[in-house]
């Protein structure tokens, strides 16, 4: 949900792919500050129904505010889009027009020092979207053993030199608990080649690896998005936005599974597993911000938008 007050990432073409129905349903799964919730509530009519879920309370006060002026049914929901069918069960709602997830952190929450997300600014080594949650980026700096410090950064930031930021992070707690972002950031800019760092923030990788960890962002999505997918109402929409090859590799495999389910060899001359799409690809390829976006928010570099619709299921 990388967004910012003013700037929403991909935002016409994520309200576009949606195909809004002015009576519709619509599910905003990482509601942020409300940026993509606006447009859909521009479009809705007071008939319409906007359900938005986030797990941070700042979010929605926020979200609600900015939401305030639109005659559609709101409805605000604190929970983690991993619990959608639980939250949509609790509404008595079975079946969606329009679901999106706009995943990553919002520009209002790596804005905040105290929320420890970003490099940029000196604050607790916290990162969690849900501040109610009780694991922490200090947490898993201090207490992890180094094995796991190295696949962390190896699997969630494909950072090169993993091993090497590990061992230090470990020599360094040994001396002292690290306890701020400028702290973890000073020692891994002091394992980076300076070679390196001209090209690149050295802290940047490592950062998003463990905010990863700390929320669980890609053990939960692709169980998150099955969900969404068995909420959609033919016609319904699923719109997805990622910010890193990672989920994107999620997003796009599983789709292309739903697609085609089938997994019979691929020599039988028909299908006899009986496995039914359950969806079709709006998008071959993945949208991308064009040129314009990339100039006015440099937060936008990295995104991409598959949009998929559901069909009937038999």
């Amino acid at each position: 949900m990388e967004e910012s007050q003013h700037i929403t990432v991909l935002l016409d073409e994520t309200i576009g792919g949606l195909a809004i129905k002015a009576g519709g349903i619509y599910v905003d799964c990482t509601l942020g500050g409300g940026g993509h919730s606006e447009r859909i509530c521009q479009a809705l009519s007071e008939d319409g129904r906007l359900i938005g879920i986030d797990q941070d309370d700042y979010a929605i006060a926020r979200a609600e505010k900015r939401l305030q002026p639109y005659p559609c049914n709101k409805i605000f929901v604190k929970d983690n889009f991993k619990n959608l069918d639980r939250v949509l069960s609790a509404l008595q709602v079975e079946r969606v027009d329009g679901i999106v997830f706009d995943l990553g952190v919002s520009s209002f929450q790596f804005d905040q020092a105290e929320r420890g997300f970003s490099y940029r600014f000196d604050g607790p080594l916290d990162m969690r979207m849900d501040p109610q949650g009780t694991l922490t980026a200090e947490m898993v700096v201090n207490e992890y053993p180094m094995a796991d410090l190295k696949r962390i950064f190896w699997e969630y930031g494909e950072e090169k030199l993993a091993g090497k930021i590990a061992g230090a992070i470990v020599s360094a707690r040994k001396k002292k608990r690290i306890h701020t972002t400028f702290e973890l950031s000073d020692i891994i800019a002091e394992a980076y080649p300076a070679k390196l760092k001209r090209k690149k923030h050295p802290a940047k990788k490592c950062f998003q690896a463990l905010r990863i960890e700390v929320n669980q962002e890609l053990t939960i999505l692709t169980g998150s998005l099955k969900q969404a997918i068995d909420h959609l109402k033919p016609g319904g929409r699923l719109c997805v936005i990622t910010f890193h090859s990672l989920e994107d590799r999620q997003v796009k495999q599983l789709f292309n599974e739903q697609c085609n389910p089938c997994i019979c060899p691929p020599e039988f001359p028909q299908c006899v597993c009986g496995r039914k799409p359950t969806i079709k690809k709006i998008t071959g390829k993945p949208i991308v911000p064009r040129d314009a976006e990339l100039e006015n928010n440099r937060r936008s570099h990295s995104a991409k938008l598959r949009i998929v619709e559901g069909i009937e299921k038999e």
